[in-house]
């Protein structure tokens, strides 16, 4: 692996992982409002939780990709 692509690599890693604490605190309000009755929100924010796990996966393919 060049330093180039480790580099690349490095930055991805914690653009995941700021990926995964974000999911994370946005779990938690969607959670809270569903407690509070909007359930039309909730479901639109669990939609788009999808989208960061579907992304979160290519992120982890490339920095492997990029890591060997």
């Amino acid at each position: 692996m060049t330093d180039h692509n480790a580099t690349i690599a490095d930055v991805l890693e914690l653009i995941a992982f700021n990926q995964i604490a974000l999911r994370a605190g946005i779990e938690e309000l969607a959670k809270w409002v569903l407690e509070r009755g909007s359930k039309d929100i909730h479901t639109n924010v669990l939609t788009a939780l999808q989208i960061l796990d579907t992304n979160a996966e290519g992120i982890a393919n490339a920095i492997d990709l990029l890591r060997r």
